[in-house]
């Protein structure tokens, strides 16, 4: 059987991405150089794997994002507490959290430094 096992996406600074996962509740759990070219910087959320690869190509600074990609989802225990301890670093939602229909879980967005999208999503107890 497949499983998926991480994502992966390129980024600018490594202490300044590593930073920002490590307030989602992310742990760095490894890095890897690649050759002369690149270090793989592996996250992932206590007790789950690196399921979150961070590659830094030396001498890259931004990257193009696209319109294919859109987010990845990271779900949160207290979204109100969550954001408001986000704030404290400097990192504000999108928009304030809503929900998509009605008795659905409430969710909003940040941005890493990158600009990649981070989906937080409220445990709706209602739901497991």
């Amino acid at each position: 059987m497949s499983e998926l096992i991480h994502t992966c996406y390129r980024i600018g600074d490594i202490d300044r991405s590593v930073e920002f996962y490590k307030a989602l509740g992310f742990e760095e759990q490894g890095r890897l150089p690649i050759r002369d070219e690149a270090i793989n910087v592996f996250m992932g959320l206590p007790g789950d794997g690196a399921r979150l690869e961070l590659t830094y190509n030396f001498g890259v600074d931004s990257y193009e994002l696209g319109t294919g990609y859109n987010h990845i989802a990271v779900t949160a225990e207290d979204l109100d507490g969550t954001l408001e301890r986000l704030a404290q670093q400097g990192i504000e939602p999108e928009k304030p959290p809503y929900t998509v229909r009605e008795g659905g879980s409430r969710l909003c967005f940040v941005r890493d430094p990158d600009g990649y999208r981070i989906e937080l999503i409220e445990r709706n107890p209602a739901h497991e």
